[in-house]
């Protein structure tokens, strides 16, 4: 009986965070269609650095996009991973979202290079990446370890790449910091293993 009802609460998650993240994507391409209707109206909710009335932009800065290309880039990474790491329960996910998004955000405001307008969900994105990556071997989960090193061999290349500083119209500074901050939340929402006696 506890097995099939811990089989029906799996499932139940993986529905959850499926439906979570086909939701969270398609807002994301809802967003650009209205931004583009409007002439790109919402593309001033990007960051504008150490400007102090851009603070309010921190968070929808992660869900605004320039251009459907931009969208169609992230899209597949964000609906992969953050499914991943919202089959760990829906409440740490947005908490580990919420986390990586504002540190993400607060550290492009404090740091982007000036006149620059920094969006989109590559920071998030770079950060459920960190926080998979290290995830499993913090918590010392092997099924965790393993979406970890299957995590770094699909995606790890390309987050080398987003990291250079050399790439035009690129913020390496919102993937650098949102890595850190995944990696950072990791440790801060460890789940804590019961001390055998």
């Amino acid at each position: 009986m506890a097995g099939r009802e811990l089989e029906w609460s799996r499932r139940h998650r993986a529905k959850a965070a499926a439906k979570l993240m086909a939701g969270w994507v398609a807002l994301l391409w809802l967003l650009e269609v209205v931004d583009v209707a409007s002439g790109h109206a919402l593309d001033g909710l990007g960051i504008t650095p150490r400007t102090p009335s851009e603070l309010v932009d921190v968070v929808p800065a992660a869900f605004i996009h320039f251009g459907f290309a931009h969208v169609a880039a992230n899209s597949v990474p964000l609906l992969v991973m953050g499914f991943l790491a919202a089959l760990g329960g829906l409440r740490r996910f947005a908490a580990v979202c919420a986390l990586i998004i504002v540190a993400d955000g607060l550290g492009v405001w404090l740091i982007a290079p000036a006149h620059t307008n920094t969006a989109g969900a590559s920071g998030l994105i770079f950060g459920l990446f960190g926080y998979l990556l290290v995830t499993g071997f913090v918590e010392r989960r092997p099924l965790g370890v393993l979406v970890g090193l299957l995590v770094g061999a699909v995606w790890g290349t390309s987050i080398l790449v987003g990291l250079a500083p050399t790439q035009s119209g690129v913020s390496w500074q919102a993937h650098l910091l949102g890595l850190v901050a995944g990696v950072a939340t990791a440790f801060v929402f460890k789940r804590r293993t019961p001390e055998s006696a």
